[in-house]
C-alpha cells in the first residue's frame, strides 16, 4: 500500500434490499488527481459518503494512509476535507466567522493568516464580510472550496467543484486546484459531470454504472483501448 494513499477493498453498501455499491475494489495513488465518473443513480455519491466516514459500509475495506477508515477514523478525518455545492455553511455567519470556526474545528495552527492567504489566494476578499446566506451559488462554491482547504488536506474529495461558476471562474478554480495539488503533493479526487473539465485535470478516472466499476485507470490509455477521442464519448458508451 505504500504508493497508494486510498485501497478500497471489496466494499458493498446496501440500503434495505437495494445494493448501491456492488463490491468494488480500487486504489488511488498518492500525488494524484482521480475523477470519479457516473450517471446519476451510479453510486458516486455512497461512494464519497463512505470515503469520508459518513456513511458505513455493509461489508468491505477502506484504506486511506495506510490506515483502516474503521478503526482509525478521527486520525485520518484529520488529514482530508471535502467540498460540495449541496452543502451549505452556516448560513447566518458571515464568510469570516464560517472560516475561523471551522479553522478552530480543524485544530489549524495559526488560523488566522492560513484564512488571509487562502481568501488572497482564491479572490474572495470582498466577500468575507458577507453573511454566507446571502451569497450566491457560484459565492458559496469558492467559499466552500475555501473552507476544504484550511487543513491542508492531503486527500481533498471534491463534488462538482466548478457547479454554478461562470466559465473565467471555473478556469481560475481548475488551474488554482492543478497548482494547489502539485505545491502540496496531495491527492485529489473529482465527481463531477463536466468531462471537459475532468479530462483536462485528472490523470485516472473511475466510472461508476449502477455500483460497479465499469472503466478504471490511466485516461489516455482508456481511451486508446476503447478507440474513442473523448470522455464524452468513453461516458456515453460505457455509462
Amino acid at each position: 500500500m505504500n504508493n497508494n494513499l486510498i485501497n478500497v477493498v471489496n466494499l458493498v453498501k446496501n440500503f434495505d434490499e437495494q445494493s448501491v455499491i456492488k463490491n468494488i475494489s480500487f486504489n488511488v495513488k498518492k500525488n494524484s488527481i482521480v475523477g470519479i465518473l457516473g450517471k446519476n443513480g451510479a453510486g458516486k455519491t455512497t461512494l464519497l459518503g463512505m470515503l469520508l466516514g459518513l456513511i458505513t459500509p455493509t461489508r468491505g475495506d477502506i484504506f486511506i494512509l495506510g490506515k483502516n477508515l474503521k478503526l482509525n477514523k478521527k486520525e485520518i478525518l484529520s488529514e482530508i476535507n471535502f467540498q460540495s455545492p449541496y452543502v451549505d455553511l452556516p448560513k447566518k455567519m458571515t464568510v469570516e466567522q464560517n472560516l475561523s470556526f471551522y479553522s478552530r474545528l480543524y485544530g489549524v495552527k495559526n488560523f488566522n493568516i492560513v484564512i488571509e492567504n487562502l481568501v488572497d489566494d482564491l479572490k474572495i476578499r470582498d466577500l468575507v464580510k458577507k453573511n454566507y446566506g446571502s451569497l450566491s451559488a457560484g459565492q458559496k462554491t469558492k467559499i466552500n472550496l475555501c473552507k476544504a482547504l484550511l487543513n491542508k488536506p492531503k486527500l481533498l474529495l471534491l463534488d462538482e467543484p466548478t457547479a454554478s461558476l461562470d466559465p473565467e471562474t471555473s478556469i481560475f478554480i481548475r488551474n488554482y486546484l492543478l497548482e494547489y495539488q502539485k505545491k502540496n503533493s496531495s491527492s485529489i479526487l473529482i465527481t463531477s459531470h463536466n468531462l471537459d473539465e475532468v479530462q483536462a485535470m485528472c490523470s485516472n478516472i473511475i466510472l461508476l454504472k449502477s455500483g460497479e466499476i465499469v472503466s478504471e485507470g490511466n485516461i489516455k490509455q482508456i481511451l486508446k483501448n476503447y478507440n474513442y477521442k473523448t470522455l464524452i464519448e468513453l461516458f456515453l458508451s460505457e455509462g
